[in-house]
């Protein structure tokens, strides 16, 4: 396994991290410690989850995930081996179900913290992220900002102080950002920049051949100013794997199952995949490792996070870590980027 270092912080993570989001849903507990299981071995100390999963959202699994991985680390003594990291859900209508009225606050942010750490079975979160902002942005396959109608968000400054008191108390390492935009990435930094309240370190947005949106303008703030990404949807719900390719639905698949996760079915998708499908054919990859390869050489990511529901496609997505694209690719890949810029934001 590979390793980079995250700045400002001893965090050394492994270049593959391991999603969680489907365990209580699509995979079961056994199949969730059986993963870990695995990840462990192959050296991957990154594991990532939040308060609300499995996805799809609902109150019938809400924190599962957490729980399945709180029962691996009591039975398996394990916990000082991971990089554990977490999410607090931010408002929403389709999260109602996880706390009444979910804000970026004080109250609920005490809450969720010690939810999850009585879930986890453990007395500390190594690095706790804000899963989305308070505040009304683009969101999940939203393009464009609109200025929200009321000013009602909950202020930075309040959400930072909880968190800074969260981590006075030893209950929380390190803080991070999730699908946040760079006008909210630079105003928490700022904030950390004139002492008042402690640093992000990361930040984890969506970031695959499909959606390369980070590199507008993120990308550049994680080079200028020491912040890391964490790469989720790696493979576009599955799509950069090929196997919905031709109108296929694999029995059991996610995008099968759930029409609504349709943020990866935008406009010239199908046609930017059959090229990359196309560039993996000709220099004898494959698509989901090469799709993989082309996150884990970019500078600004501290680790790829994959996500599987069985075991080949876990050992194989691992696997990536090992694979260098040439030159040759890494080009053909950028003139397929130029024809279908940023598909499925």
């Amino acid at each position: 396994m590979k390793f980079r270092e995250i700045p400002h912080t001893d965090l050394s993570v492994s270049l593959i991290g391991l999603g969680t989001m489907t365990w209580g849903e699509q995979n079961t507990e056994a199949e969730g410690h059986a993963q870990m299981d695995y990840a462990l071995e192959r050296g991957i100390n990154l594991f990532d989850t939040a308060e609300m999963y499995p996805v799809p959202p609902r109150a019938e699994t809400c924190h599962e995930t957490e729980r399945i991985m709180g029962t691996w680390f009591a039975a398996r003594g394990t916990r000082d081996k991971v990089i554990l990291a977490t999410k607090v859900v931010g408002p929403g209508p389709h999260v109602t179900h996880v706390r009444d009225g979910n804000r970026l606050n004080r109250a609920h942010i005490t809450a969720a913290v010690e939810g999850s750490l009585r879930r986890l079975q453990t007395d500390r979160i190594d690095l706790y992220q804000l899963h989305w902002p308070d505040r009304p942005v683009p969101l999940f396959g939203t393009r464009d900002y609109s200025p929200p109608k009321t000013a009602d968000a909950v202020p930075i400054e309040e959400t930072l102080g909880v968190l800074w008191a969260l981590m006075d108390q030893g209950k929380i390492r390190h803080i991070g950002l999730s699908n946040e935009t760079p006008w909210g990435t630079m105003r928490f930094l700022e904030l950390a920049r004139i002492g008042k309240f402690p640093r992000m370190v990361t930040i984890q947005n969506s970031y695959n051949l499909l959606n390369r949106t980070f590199d507008g303008g993120l990308s550049e703030i994680c080079h200028e100013e020491g912040i890391r990404l964490l790469a989720y949807s790696p493979l576009a719900f599955g799509r950069l794997s090929g196997k919905y390719r031709g109108g296929k639905k694999p029995e059991g698949a996610r995008l099968s199952i759930w029409e609504r996760f349709a943020r990866y079915n935008g406009p010239n998708s199908d046609a930017a995949i059959e090229e990359y499908a196309r560039i993996a054919d000709e220099a004898g990859l494959d698509l989901a490792q090469m799709s993989l390869a082309w996150i884990n050489q970019r500078p600004h990511v501290a680790s790829n996070l994959i996500g599987a529901t069985n075991m080949e496609q876990l050992k194989s997505n691992i696997d990536s870590v090992d694979l260098e694209l040439s030159g040759d690719v890494l080009n053909a890949i950028e003139l397929v980027h130029q024809r279908f810029p940023n598909p499925c934001p």
